[in-house]
């Protein structure tokens, strides 16, 4: 059997950043998932626009009971790579 999450960010899931955060727009659903570890919510604590059911996408394994989940992608983010931020060269 595989194992497939929904989102990956940028640390391909091993939890050292908050690029993946979504939000599970019902509650329903979001009552199915396993609670989050200390580490997840420590890396949501850095994320942009935390909500009730705000969660890291990485750490949502997709199973037949989450047929139908919706999520979404937060307004904003705190990464800059994703805004399109360019730094500048040394």
């Amino acid at each position: 059997m595989s194992v497939y999450t929904v989102v990956s960010g940028a640390c391909e899931g091993s939890l050292a950043c908050s690029t993946c955060h979504v939000i599970v727009m019902d509650m329903e659903y979001y009552n199915k998932l396993e609670d989050p570890t200390d580490e997840e919510n420590d890396m949501l604590d850095l994320a942009f626009g935390l909500t009730e059911t705000s969660r890291l996408g990485c750490q949502i394994v997709a199973s037949p009971e989450l047929d139908g989940i919706r999520l979404a992608i937060p307004a904003a983010t705190r990464n800059f790579a994703v805004d399109g931020y360019v730094p500048k060269p040394h």
